[in-house]
């Protein structure tokens, strides 16, 4: 759990082993000792990844558990954090091209078009899972205070089966033209699964509740 807006959001770490027996994560979270004992059990992490600008908050913890993996930055994530006096060893930029160590396995996505918020988007081919991070939120206004509650409803996304939240539409409502492209790309991808980084997770196929969630 972290605070954001002035109010919680649960927060979700995906896992990816690659074929190689190497892990991957995406957006880690805080470094609690059984998590690092069953993640550790799988094998080897060597890929740290920051999705967006905001998401890296726990990286320093996971760079000092595991200081052979790279950690990889998405576009104005290493600005933010510099000024906000988190110091994490960066890496690697994400990008396409070189293509990274996990090209083959992972397909991605730079989706653009808002003024501040630029996030990669993932499609792990082997289990068909398409891994966003804040463009889609389910938020749980029943289990926040009033207060909290209206932030979420006002600014986040509070959808059952998961939202662009009202804020990120605001700013891509100026380029709505890249928008699009960029979910057009997830479509074609065909994800039998959705997973985001914030709320519970749709029941049902993946690509139906992409179309919801940007519709």
């Amino acid at each position: 759990m972290i605070r954001f807006w002035g109010m919680p959001f649960p927060t979700r770490m995906v896992v990816i082993q690659l074929a190689n027996g190497d892990l991957w994560l995406h957006s880690p979270v805080a470094a609690s000792p059984d998590l690092v004992v069953e993640v550790a059990a799988m094998g080897p992490v060597r890929h740290l990844i920051a999705p967006n600008w905001v998401h890296y908050a726990f990286l320093p913890e996971w760079q000092a558990l595991f200081p052979e993996a790279t950690t990889w930055a998405a576009a104005g994530a290493r600005e933010r954090a510099a000024r906000r006096r988190v110091r994490i060893r960066w890496d690697a930029d994400l990008a396409i091209d070189p293509l990274p160590a996990w090209s083959g396995e992972i397909d991605m996505l730079e989706v653009k078009g808002h003024p501040r918020h630029r996030e990669w988007v993932f499609l792990h081919r082997a289990s068909r899972s398409l891994i966003v991070t804040d463009l889609v939120q389910a938020l749980e206004p029943d289990r926040m205070t009033r207060r909290e509650a209206l932030i979420a409803r006002l600014l986040a996304g509070t959808r059952p089966g998961g939202a662009m939240p009202r804020l990120m539409r605001l700013g891509f409502a100026l380029s709505p033209g890249a928008l699009g492209r960029a979910v057009r790309h997830m479509l074609d991808w065909r994800p039998e699964r959705l997973i985001y980084a914030h709320g519970p997770l749709p029941t049902g196929p993946g690509e139906a509740a992409l179309r919801a969630a940007f519709r």
